[in-house]
């Protein structure tokens, strides 16, 4: 690695710059990504308690859910505050250790995401494939230490991330043409080579990002030919509508992602706007769409919230 410019310190702060030539709009594209942030703390936050307060949702499909819940949460709330104090009260400026700190969550948390949708997936599979088996196979030792290994991996990767910025000299300019802190568009910052600083990121989510689809798509492959010889169609449709839908929102989360890691190493010729907002669909549609999907459609947990209105109502 090249001998650090000391005569070039890390800025004391970076100017976000929000959405290129959209300027003048932030005031109103606010207003969608706030209803989504509310609907996302609202929705986790809501299948958190029930899932908590009931001891026969501690399945599981449940608990994953609940693992899934709690990262959408730091998701959303390490980009969305941030953003729309950007949007509505033109608070550009971030500390040189918020972005890094921002930056290292959100690149965790999208990790995180991604290996809880894996775990869902295997969930599922030995759900439908081999139901009298579902518990045994998946106890809750087994649960915790899925859990924990997903957790460990996002951020054994993305430890490195802000050391590696925090390293770099800064002399072109401190302003991030972005609504967040993401690492690709702070190493651009640096005036030295970071060719392998670069290539060492997105190797890593092109890599676990891959990995984790690929196991997503053939457990999901196996729960299909096993839905097609189920003796009860009723059943059969059952289970697809079910398995219809977790596949929408994973299939969201992994095209957008994949958008943004892409266009990155070869999409040099997209508008910053549309890469921007692609870069946002990822980290605010899932956990908005997460509760309404896993959480909203599935019957035990509506059964639940229902109680609780009730008793409280009564």
């Amino acid at each position: 690695m090249p001998p650090l410019n000391i005569s070039h310190p890390s800025p004391m702060t970076f100017f976000l710059l929000g959405i290129p030539g959209l300027e003048h709009l932030h005031a109103w594209i606010g207003i969608p990504f706030c209803s989504m942030y509310v609907v996302a703390v609202v929705g986790n936050v809501t299948i958190l308690a029930v899932v908590w307060a009931e001891r026969s949702l501690h399945e599981p499909m449940f608990l994953f859910l609940c693992m899934l819940s709690v990262t959408d949460l730091v998701l959303s709330t390490s980009t969305l505050p941030r953003m729309l104090c950007l949007f509505w009260l033109r608070a550009h400026d971030i500390a040189f250790d918020a972005c890094l700190t921002q930056m290292f969550f959100i690149h965790s948390f999208t990790t995180m995401e991604s290996g809880f949708f894996l775990a869902m997936a295997i969930d599922r599979y030995v759900a439908i494939c081999d139901p009298l088996r579902h518990t045994t196979i998946l106890t809750h030792t087994r649960i915790a230490i899925m859990g924990i290994i997903v957790v460990m991996r996002g951020v054994a990767f993305f430890s490195p991330h802000p050391i590696l910025l925090k390293q770099l000299p800064y002399c072109r300019t401190r302003i991030i043409a972005h609504t967040y802190c993401e690492f690709m568009a702070v190493v651009k910052l640096a005036c030295m080579d970071t060719g392998a600083t670069k290539h060492y990121s997105l190797s890593v989510a092109s890599i676990i990002g891959s990995c984790d689809a690929i196991l997503i798509a053939v457990s999901y492959a196996f729960i299909l030919c096993s839905v097609f010889r189920l003796p009860s169609r009723e059943a059969g449709f059952k289970a697809l509508g079910t398995c219809g839908s977790h596949v929408c929102v994973i299939l969201v989360f992994y095209s957008t992602a994949g958008f943004s890691i892409f266009t990155h190493r070869f999409g040099k010729n997209v508008p910053a706007r549309i890469h921007i907002f692609i870069a946002n669909t990822y980290l605010l549609v899932p956990p908005f769409l997460n509760p309404i999907v896993y959480g909203v459609r599935t019957k035990k947990i509506q059964e639940n919230v229902l109680r609780v209105l009730r008793v409280k109502v009564a």
